[in-house]
């Protein structure tokens, strides 16, 4: 508690302290929201500069880790808003390994078009859910929402999801 104390009041020494305790982890955390290595160590560091710049916000007898996850998600989470770059799918979330190695790619290419697609806000808890297959209790305490809105929000990206695939002819057995 004397860390946390003494962090909230802007002792360097103790900011350094929690880095050092808590990087791997925030790292480890935004890696598969992103989903690009060289972009989760920048977003990192950009979650601790924020978690410094904000520390006056922290609560002493809060949970630490749990903040640290939010601002890691959030600072994520803006990130895939400015760049709505793709999400490398596995390759066997498209079809059947019998097909034509050309109609699995195309298949594949439209999957991850319709994950682009869609809105940040669901794309992290799809990704999270149904790629990185995280719980939905996680999910909630990472994105700070509820888990019942953690649900909804699956659910309607995977609605969003089918429809999109479908028009294009499509058909995946997402859950």
């Amino acid at each position: 508690m004397e860390l946390l104390e003494r962090f909230a009041t802007g002792d360097l020494e103790a900011f350094e302290v929690l880095f050092r305790q808590h990087q791997r982890e925030v790292y480890a955390w935004i890696v598969p929201i992103v989903r690009d290595t060289g972009i989760a160590e920048d977003l990192t560091v950009e979650t601790f500069w924020r978690i410094y710049k904000y520390r006056a916000r922290f609560r002493a007898d809060g949970n630490f880790r749990a903040w640290a996850r939010r601002i890691g998600t959030n600072a994520a989470l803006d990130h895939l808003r400015r760049a709505r770059h793709e999400l490398p799918l596995p390759e066997d979330l498209s079809c059947a390994a019998g097909a034509d190695p050309a109609v699995r790619r195309e298949v594949r290419d439209q999957i991850r078009n319709a994950f682009h697609q869609l809105p940040a806000k669901y794309r992290l808890v799809a990704t999270l859910a149904l790629v990185e297959e995280e719980s939905y209790a996680d999910i909630a305490k990472a994105a700070g929402i509820s888990e019942a809105l953690v649900k909804i929000r699956v659910f309607r990206a995977v609605r969003m999801l089918r429809k999109k695939l479908n028009s294009l002819g499509v058909e995946v057995g997402l859950k």
